[in-house]
């Protein structure tokens, strides 16, 4: 069985309160990604959160908006990278925690879908890893263009074409040998 980790990206205060448009199913997403969390340690999967700032603008580094949602924040030991760029990977340390680990299966969940959710899937891909994007794990808000609905059945059917799989929080399991 391969070495999994769990990745959490950005699920942070300012996106809970987000409502220009709101994004879609906060209050699901929250409580899936918490069951989510709450099985890996049992079962010796690591946790890492992504914690993005943009240095722009939102969220700022160190406001009330940039703080990790307490249901589904870090516990004690549990590793934060933090990042100001889609890519969860670039110019962090997170390859380097994950190969010291050992990690070669990554179960990726968080906001936002078109954005640091995609981005981080591919790099994981390019870099070897064997992603798994949880397909009721992530999220975004409606554009111009499309519903989030549609966002995010969009990047789950890409992600699962080419750079992983795609699969409900409810059938995602972890084992003590993972």
């Amino acid at each position: 069985m391969k070495k999994t980790a769990l990745l959490i990206i950005d699920m942070q205060v300012g996106a809970a309160r987000w409502d220009a448009p709101p994004f879609f199913g906060m209050d699901d997403l929250i409580g899936r990604l918490k069951r989510l969390i709450q099985k890996a340690p049992t079962a010796g999967v690591p946790v890492f959160y992504a914690q993005h700032h943009n240095p722009n603008g939102f969220p700022a580094y160190g406001s009330p908006d940039w703080q990790l949602i307490t249901e589904t924040g870090p516990q004690v030991g549990e590793v934060v990278i933090h990042k100001s760029t889609p890519d969860v990977f670039l110019n962090t340390s997170l390859h380097e925690q994950l190969q010291a680990g050992g990690t070669e299966r990554l179960v990726i969940g968080g906001i936002q879908t078109a954005g640091c959710v995609d981005t981080t899937c591919r790099r994981a891909f390019s870099l070897g890893y064997e992603v798994v994007l949880v397909e009721d794990g992530h999220t975004t808000f409606d554009s111009p263009q499309l519903a989030a609905r549609q966002i995010i059945a969009h990047h789950n059917h890409v992600i699962s074409n080419w750079f992983g799989k795609v699969i409900p929080a409810e059938e995602i399991s972890f084992r003590a040998a993972e």
